[in-house]
């Protein structure tokens, strides 16, 4: 099983990833630009932007951001990534292309939903809410293995084992 690291953040509902490395886990963002990354839609305009150490999908409001996806391919893994998300900001961290780990500034809920923050995005919510405020950073780890996804939202665990075959 592959380990991958990567730190997201949202500032203003852009997309920013750190870079950094951990025991066994292989950074995806060098940190300086966006080697090793390509836009979904090469067609689309380009909102991403790498600003001391952070990489940004700057986004006016109204308007959308465009993905981001890595290079390189990923079967079976775990990934880590943070990430600081205002309120009411949108956004998605997809595993293999098409599962979708929601992220969303819906702190001001209180509760957990089908499109709320750490849901397997209209598929399953999370068991438990526990997003933080949007100027507090939030941190995820999510694995899958074959068509089952496990996800460590701010320490705690809100998806365990759940079969995605979609």
């Amino acid at each position: 099983m592959k380990k991958t690291f990567l730190a997201l953040t949202f500032i203003a509902a852009s997309l920013p990833i750190v870079w950094a490395a951990e025991d066994g886990f292989v950074p995806l963002f060098n940190g300086k630009d966006t080697t090793g990354w390509h836009l979904r839609n090469p067609a689309g305009h380009n909102s991403w932007t790498v600003d001391k150490g952070i990489l940004k999908n700057t986004v006016n409001k109204g308007d959308h951001g465009t993905d981001l996806v890595t290079d390189k391919k990923f079967q079976n893994f775990t990934v880590k990534y943070e990430f600081l998300v205002p309120d009411n900001s949108n956004s998605g961290f997809y595993l293999r292309g098409r599962h979708e780990i929601q992220i969303l500034g819906d702190f001001a809920s209180g509760k957990t939903s089908l499109g709320g923050n750490g849901a397997l995005y209209n598929f399953k919510a999370a068991d438990k809410f526990v997003s933080k405020p949007g100027d507090q950073w939030q941190t995820a780890e999510a694995t899958i293995i074959g068509d089952k996804i496990t996800v460590v939202l701010n320490g705690v665990k809100i998806h365990d084992n759940v079969e995605c075959r979609k």
